[in-house]
């Protein structure tokens, strides 16, 4: 534990005393770590970075670099990480830019795998896994539970709702909503994530639900706003399901025209 001796940290970081920090790795002088945090050997940790409790963070990676930007110009945008999330190998986790907010963010218990890419202004939520080589544009948000298969991509400014999930090799253009499962290149959904929800809990009225709306969606041939008159309806049919179809609509309340969603 502590602080290894070939580390180098910058005056002005602060670091809690129970961080364990490994050999060569390089911090600067606007890091936080907060208690109980573990980082690996050869990481860069810079910029204006702020990372929780608890996390688990591996050799080689390089987190609060400036963005892949050309309009950045060395403004103190921020890359900010929360608790007990796992961040596996040679993952790199850019700062925000001012046009996206300034802040790329991570949120709590997420699972991420080697080789991925955060670029500037991400919103990351919780419970998210992240499979090898996943790779996230600028502006990107993905929210709660979702997974990303091995070497999924997606287009700067997309979003992918809550317990979503992606096939290997995945390359999303559109807006994923929540609860679907998609694959290809371009991803078209082909399910929603039945056994994520089964798992997670889900009770059989909110799956039915959950199936109520990707036929809304995907199978009955209707336009957006059909689709979504259509599952406004389930709330009062299936009253357990409210804070689900609330989810459903809010999301597709945001999608973007020009983008749309994955089909």
């Amino acid at each position: 534990m502590g602080i290894h001796p070939t580390a180098v940290v910058a005056e002005g970081a602060r670091i809690d005393p129970s961080v364990a920090v490994g050999p060569y790795t390089v911090i600067g002088p606007h890091v936080t770590i907060g208690a109980g945090t573990t980082v690996g050997a050869h990481c860069v940790i810079e910029g204006h970075t702020t990372i929780g409790r608890d996390n688990r963070i591996f050799q080689f990676n390089s987190l609060g670099a400036v963005p892949q930007d050309k309009k950045y110009a060395g403004e103190p945008c921020e890359l900010v990480i929360g608790d007990r999330n796992t961040v596996r190998e040679f993952c790199t986790f850019n700062i925000g830019s001012p046009g996206g907010g300034g802040v790329t963010r991570v949120g709590d218990d997420n699972w991420i795998m080697a080789y991925v890419h955060l670029a500037h202004d991400v919103r990351v939520g919780n419970h998210t896994i992240f499979a090898n080589n996943s790779q996230l544009a600028g502006h990107v948000e993905v929210d709660d539970w979702v997974i990303l298969g091995g070497f999924t991509v997606v287009h700067q400014f997309v979003r992918i709702g809550a317990h979503g999930m992606t096939a290997m090799c995945a390359l999303l253009f559109a807006d994923q909503p929540p609860f679907v499962m998609s694959q290809g290149q371009p991803a078209a959904a082909r399910s929603m994530n039945f056994e994520g929800l089964r798992r997670r809990g889900f009770s059989a009225e909110r799956i039915s639900a959950v199936k109520a709306m990707h036929k809304a969606l995907y199978r009955d041939d209707l336009t957006l706003e059909q689709s979504r008159a259509r599952i406004a309806d389930l709330k009062e049919k299936m009253p357990e399901s409210a804070p689900d179809v609330d989810m459903m609509l809010s999301f597709l309340e945001q999608v973007s025209p020009q983008r749309g969603i994955v089909r």
